[in-house]
């Protein structure tokens, strides 16, 4: 338990300055085999020309469960930031002028997208500065960043956050989840409707680092078999829920602030 606690402390998710109260979580589906070329593409094209036009580039990464597809984050300070960010990057900037009938043409979809806020600032994320980002040629790091959408049939409302910080984030940390972000859907209208957004949900997301898929599959077994899990707060859980959570078992490219 003490070498999870320093690897957490050491890590970028829980160090540096709060990353941003509005968040786009944004899910690509790519034409088969060419997620590594895309990645290349927007890891040296589109983050500092996005962070340039006033966003933070979050986190880049693959799928684990779908080799076609490739999920990133970006944040805004506030709804009116966006606007001028979104405006600024695609209809002005020399990037994406350049590169983006490019990317486009690798994507079978892009519109599974959500805007989230952290339920609290102390459950948002906690990011070193962009400057201290990997180059490109880096390796990608180790480790895996669990991702878990929980869908409601309405709004959540405080007790579910009640139930979640005391029944089910305490097992799943007992089982070697560290978790480190809570969002929910950000109900502002879109604001850049050029880019569609999931607004008809209800949405608790969830983040937690894991130290390699093989841990993951550790945590599995773990929560499985523990009696108050399978017996008590999951029952419950799905039973708040409106259909099953989904989960995206996602690996950071090279260049994502956003790492276990």
């Amino acid at each position: 338990m003490a070498t999870d606690t320093a690897q957490a402390s050491e890590s970028p998710i829980h160090a540096g300055a709060f990353a941003s109260p509005i968040i786009d979580l944004r899910q690509y589906t790519l034409y088969p085999g060419t997620r590594d070329e895309f990645i290349n593409l927007f890891d040296g094209q589109f983050v500092e020309t996005q962070e340039a036009c006033d966003m933070r580039l979050i986190g880049q990464f693959r799928d684990l469960g779908d080799p076609n597809k490739f999920v990133w984050m970006r944040g805004f300070d506030d709804m009116p930031s966006r606007a001028r960010a979104l405006n600024a990057f695609y209809l002005h900037s020399e990037a994406w002028a350049r590169y983006g009938e490019k990317a486009r043409s690798s994507m079978i979809d892009s519109t599974d997208a959500l805007m989230l806020k952290p339920v609290s600032e102390e459950r948002g994320f906690r990011l070193h500065d962009p400057a201290l980002r990997p180059a490109l040629e880096s390796p990608p790091p180790c480790g895996l960043i669990v991702v878990t959408l929980y869908y409601l049939p309405d709004r959540p409302e405080p007790d579910f956050f009640e139930f979640f910080f005391n029944a089910v984030e305490p097992l799943q940390a007992r089982a070697g989840a560290r978790s480190f972000g809570l969002f929910t859907r950000e109900y502002s209208a879109n604001n850049f409707p050029r880019l569609p957004l999931r607004e008809n949900e209800h949405v608790v997301v969830s983040f937690a680092a894991l130290d390699s898929i093989d841990a993951y599959h550790r945590y599995l077994t773990a929560i499985g078999h523990d009696g108050g899990w399978r017996s008590d707060v999951y029952p419950d859980l799905v039973r708040r829920l409106y259909g099953r959570p989904q989960v995206l078992r996602l690996s950071p490219t090279s260049r994502s602030l956003l790492r276990p």
